[in-house]
């Protein structure tokens, strides 16, 4: 029985303004909701004693602003009766004496009215959080435009109805959880697992002083000694330099990454968080953003940050504004004199002129197309209205874009030209122009899609030493396609990597490659691993592997990864990673609790449903069916249950019944390989060849890296042209392949 460990879909934590998930917990309406007994945390008014400017720029800035009391002042949407209309609902917007509430449908599509308990972001949209059961506060989907002046729906047109994952009464909507750690000082999430409660508390509504520099009481003992104290860091928890500690705790917010509990002030970020990596879903293949993945990500593979930039170079980090406007921050290094803003950046590979003039970028000066911005940070709307910039620093290179298929600056801007024509004129006016990358993208593109030459490119780009730690991870994590002596290698050299974030990435590409002993070896001795995200990668492989074996393994090795799931239990997929630990471990009494649990917590997790259904059809054999129909009932739109009550069928011998359900998940999610891979071999062995092996045959063409499907084709059909065509294909991607050793 395998089951999915859940740690890397835990609600990644949303961030700054307003989110894709958004919704809050529980404090008095008017008021924030002080932490007990904080005797670390001060009142912040007293920071304006000696920090008059900073103080004042903080002032209505976006981080004070961040979350607020509803009031006349405060709140920025209409409530004098107004609605919005959406493809499945209607939300109705009044107010009652000083109260602003709303009208909408609950979990169970009947129109209830429900008080608003907190304004949520300030510009260009606002949200509203409305108090759930349990201590809870829901990120209402409705928002004002405030450029607009107007509502709007997040999803309008997605069909989020009252079963949608998000809507706003689910846990996916759940700020308590999801959001508020980012829009207050002080956070403590205050979850209580016994009784599914949330007791959430904070120092201070917004981002204020303790957010960024931690608390602050033992600094105002240090600035009351009149300087007598000798204290590098002041009485602060963590010095904020302009180096690696600033870069850490803007991304703590400004990053798409899963806590690991709640985060002390002192903590390094791969201590307190998962940060996301530079995955196909969430990233371009040249690194820039895709997704709602903030800045961090992409600014950490910029040249920017290897020459030692930060944050507050170009922004000033109290009223987060530029610190000077337009162009003028770019050429405080990016000018004639090629010396950079302050010492401490790199400007070595600083090519000094005048960048700011037609003759660099060939736009009418103070046009749109004349800014700095528009052609190294191409802006993308998310949320909606937000416009969010690009952090990676990138140069425009439209015939890349072309051959690769990501977005570019000249070709967003210029959508409506020949393509042909745009792509001379940027030649004529770059002659000599070529990605500043190093070959990154083309190598990236080659080995997702499976071209020719792509394991000879991996490995070229991986023994760069000037590759970001963020694409070093990103093309580790093909290697499992690609597998070769040299792959090993580059394994076994990343697992003892500097970054973190390299060494998750090694973890997570070991098994495909390594064979378990050396695999086992590795991952014990990164269970003491410095970092913590680390250290649970390693727990998370060590539990698949014991799955694998079949045999209950000691827990000492696992007692940090359930202590940082009992951290986080307010989440379903907490309490699936301890039943698949408990299950791993022999702890048996304790499986199907959690599982229960797991499913209560969130009833759109089908993972969840899906394993407690196969728990207790090893108890009880067919009640797991039945559990598995009642459930694809309530949500016959999840492409999992289906597959899951597919092969549920098939194993209880309801062969017709199960083909159909796969043929059902297969339609539903028709890219997901392995869904595509297990209903060809059903088709296969109910006699219907010719359609199996044109489904693996389609499959392969939209995904010709997959090797597993390569190699499940390779396994289905006879001697002849075809089978030879995608060997020969194989060969081609990587000619040290194993595989083709072993196939006649």
């Amino acid at each position: 029985m395998k089951w999915r460990l859940g740690i890397t879909i835990i609600g990644i934590s949303c961030i700054t303004l307003a989110i894709l998930w958004q919704a809050s917990s529980q404090a008095p309406f008017g008021e924030a909701r002080l932490v007990d007994s904080e005797a670390l945390l001060v009142d912040e008014q007293l920071c304006q004693g000696c920090h008059q400017v900073q103080f004042q720029d903080w002032q209505d800035s976006h981080h004070q602003l961040a979350m607020l009391s509803p009031g006349d002042a405060t709140v920025r949407g209409d409530f004098n009766n107004a609605s919005l209309r959406t493809d499945t609902e209607i939300t109705h917007f009044f107010r009652q004496n000083d109260e602003f509430w709303v009208r909408t449908p609950d979990a169970s599509g009947t129109t209830k009215e429900y008080r608003v308990a907190y304004t949520f972001g300030w510009e260009p949209l606002q949200q509203y959080l409305l108090e759930g059961e349990g201590g809870r506060l829901q990120a209402l989907g409705a928002a004002w435009d405030t450029e607009q002046n107007q509502w709007f729906h997040l999803y309008d047109g997605q069909g989020v109805d009252a079963q949608h994952p998000l809507h706003w009464h689910q846990p996916a909507q759940n700020a308590n959880t999801q959001c508020i750690e980012c829009h207050t000082s002080g956070f403590q999430l205050g979850y209580d697992a016994m009784n599914d409660r949330f007791d959430t508390r904070w120092h201070n509504l917004g981002v204020g002083c303790q957010s960024c520099h931690g608390p602050a009481s033992e600094h105002l003992q240090w600035a009351q000694s009149a300087n007598t104290q000798t204290d590098p860091l002041k009485g602060l928890a963590q010095a904020m330099d302009r180096g690696s500690h600033q870069l850490e705790t803007c991304a703590q917010c400004h990053s798409r990454r899963t806590p690991l509990g709640e985060p002390a002030p002192e903590e390094r970020l791969d201590d307190a968080y998962l940060v996301s990596q530079l995955t196909a879903d969430l990233y371009e293949v040249d690194g820039k953003i895709h997704n709602e993945v903030f800045e961090h990500g992409s600014f950490m593979q910029s040249h920017m940050q290897r020459a030692g930039v930060v944050c507050s170079d170009c922004h000033n980090p109290h009223s987060g504004q530029l610190q000077t406007p337009g162009n003028a921050v770019c050429t405080q290094c990016h000018n004639p004199s090629g010396r950079a803003v302050r010492i401490g950046v790199d400007a070595r590979n600083l090519n000094a002129g005048n960048y700011d003039s037609s003759s660099h970028h060939h736009h009418e000066p103070g046009s749109a197309g004349a800014q700095c911005v528009s052609c190294h940070m191409p802006g993308k709307l998310y949320m909606g209205n937000d416009l969010r910039h690009d952090h990676s620093f990138s140069s425009p290179n439209p015939e890349q874009a072309l051959a690769l298929g990501h977005s570019d600056a000249c070709l967003s801007c210029h959508n409506k030209d020949d393509t042909e024509r745009l792509t001379t004129r940027f030649r004529q006016w770059f002659p000599g122009h070529s990605p500043r990358d190093g070959g990154y993208a083309r190598a990236l593109f080659k080995a997702r899609n499976g071209e020719a030459g792509a394991a000879e490119a991996l490995l070229a780009q991986l023994v760069r030493n000037d590759l970001p730690n963020l694409r070093h991870a990103a093309l580790l994590a093909e290697l499992p396609n690609y597998p070769s002596q040299s792959a090993q290698q580059q394994i076994i050299e990343a697992l003892s990597h500097e970054d973190a974030n390299v060494r998750r990435a090694a973890i997570n590409a070991a098994p495909a490659l390594l064979n378990v002993n050396t695999l086992q070896h590795q991952l014990n001795n990164l269970l003491q691993d410095p970092r913590r995200s680390v250290r649970l990668s390693a727990a998370e492989q060590l539990l698949l592997l014991a799955e694998q074996a079949q045999a209950p393994v000691p827990t000492e090795p696992f007692e940090e990864y359930e202590q940082i799931q009992s951290q986080l239990l307010a989440n379903a997929e907490a309490h699936f990673n301890l039943a698949s630990l408990y299950r791993v471990t022999g702890q048996y009494d304790r499986v199907e609790a959690s599982l229960r649990a797991a499913q209560s917590r969130n009833p759109t997790f089908s993972s969840a449903t899906i394993a407690l259904a196969q728990w207790l059809d090893s108890e009880a054999p067919g009640s797991g069916l039945a559990m598995l129909e009642e459930h694809l009932h309530e949500y016959p739109q999840d492409a999992d249950l289906h597959h899951a009550l597919g092969l549920a069928r098939i194993r209880a011998k309801q062969i017709e019944a199960g083909v159909i359900n796969l043929e059902q998940a297969h339609a539903l999610v028709p890219d997901n390989a392995h869904y595509a891979y297990v209903l060809a071999i059903a088709w296969y062995d109910t006699g219907r060849q010719d359609q199996a092996l044109q489904l693996m045959r389609d499959q392969l063409a939209q995904n010709p890296a997959n090797r597993s499907l390569r190699l499940a084709l390779l396994n289905y059909l006879p001697a002849g042209r075809e089978r030879q065509k995608l060997l020969d294909e194989l060969y081609l991607q990587n000619p040290n392949d194993p595989v083709l050793e072993a196939i006649p």
